[in-house]
């Protein structure tokens, strides 16, 4: 039995968007701008519809509060 996750899918979709996007050579951190990041995932859960704008809200400001401690870049291992 599988259980679809809407965080889940949105956090894997993130995390190929990293790596696609960054500018990072393979096998690296896959960074990309906070600012690009927060619009990704602001987009994507607001298609997705499962996800609260609060709860987008709450994530996106503990991402960024990870951000700002990496010049303003998301790591993937900040989700």
């Amino acid at each position: 039995i599988s259980c679809w996750n809407p965080l889940q899918s949105l956090l894997s979709s993130m995390k190929q968007a990293c790596e696609i996007l960054t500018r990072d050579q393979e096998g690296g951190a896959a960074r990309i701008p906070f600012e690009t990041f927060s619009f990704l995932y602001s987009y994507l859960a607001g298609i997705d519809g499962e996800i609260s704008e609060t709860e987008t809200k709450a994530f996106l400001q503990e991402i960024q509060e990870k951000a700002d401690k990496h010049f303003g870049m998301v790591l993937i291992r900040h989700f």
